[in-house]
């Protein structure tokens, strides 16, 4: 359970490495989509992503807990990798991350260039994170999962940010990866006393939450080929999809041609970049216009391929 002195005792974690991100109303955002919206800027962090928060204090508390030098390793298809190769190198820890085969040559630069070890391994995140798990029992090193109670308090401090700094919030979009970002603006907004209704977001490619929120049951997709590789997921997690169902008003499904849309147009109306996930909460209220007054998104990450903005910005669509 989080409280708000947990999350504030994570916000004191963050802040020693990043300051907090900003949330603007930017008039040619609201002119496109015929209300005020509010944009959560957490591609403003120092790995371009919303994930760092998670990963510093996830990583501060395997440091307190082993000696200098631990080794963690974890599955990602690039933020969560970044995230934690970063926090890694503040806590004198060391890191390997494991991606899928054919997976974001940016993106694993980047890893890498925060420190990270890369191994390359499966189909698809769920078969690196089988491969990031028999790593962990080989050679000894402490396994990072995806989603965990360290990750979603460090993940909140955003989520209180935007409700402290924007008070009338009708509802708030947010993408669904393993779900530490939602489950974060959830507790969030139910420790505030907020009546902020929270929209989740997903591919309409790799659907597995909505289809649990709409059959009372886990449910995982055969495949999640969508280029917004940040919502990639076959199956959900367990823990996050309870948190979901308790707290979240709907879940929309959008396809890669609604998120390389908002790509576009986020770019034409603030000139930051969004990556697939970080744009699909744009996407979303693109499609759901009449649910309050003023809405907020969550711009989560700006990690996108040049040759994939490239292709946006000329009107299509990349293959994943």
């Amino acid at each position: 359970m989080l409280t708000l002195a947990t999350i504030e005792d994570a916000a004191e974690t963050v802040y020693r490495s990043m300051a907090p991100t900003p949330q603007y109303a930017w008039p040619l955002l609201a002119e496109a989509v015929g209300r005020p919206v509010w944009v959560k800027h957490e591609n403003h962090t120092p790995t371009g992503a919303f994930k760092v928060r998670g990963g510093l204090v996830m990583a501060g508390g395997i440091a307190r807990h082993h000696p200098s030098g631990t080794g963690i390793i974890s599955a990602t298809r690039g933020n969560h990798g970044q995230s934690l190769a970063f926090a890694a190198a503040r806590n004198g820890l060391t890191c390997t991350i494991v991606a899928p085969r054919g997976n974001s040559r940016e993106k694993n630069a980047a890893m890498r260039a925060f420190g990270a070890e890369l191994v390359e391994a499966g189909s698809d995140f769920d078969e690196a994170k089988q491969h990031a798990m028999e790593l962990a029992d080989e050679r000894g090193l402490v396994m990072v999962p995806s989603f965990h109670s360290d990750l979603v308090r460090g993940v909140a401090t955003y989520a209180m940010e935007f409700f402290r700094a924007v008070a009338d919030l009708d509802v708030v979009y947010v993408p669904i990866g393993l779900g530490s970002g939602i489950c974060g603006m959830i507790s969030a907004r139910d420790l505030l006393g907020r009546r902020t209704k929270i929209v989740g977001v997903v591919s309409d490619k790799a659907d597995a939450y909505a289809r649990s929120l709409e059959s009372g049951q886990r449910v995982e997709t055969a495949s999640a080929a969508t280029f917004a590789d940040g919502m990639a997921v076959r199956g959900p997690d367990e823990t996050a999809l309870a948190v979901i169902r308790a707290g979240v008003d709907d879940i929309l499904r959008v396809s890669d041609e609604a998120i390389a849309d908002a790509v576009r147009q986020l770019y034409r109306a603030t000139h930051n970049l969004a990556e697939g996930a970080g744009a699909a909460a744009l996407a979303a209220l693109l499609q759901d216009r009449n649910r309050g007054e003023t809405a907020g998104i969550v711009l989560s990450g700006q990690n996108i391929d040049t040759d994939w903005m490239a292709t946006i910005l000329a009107g299509h669509t990349p293959a994943p």
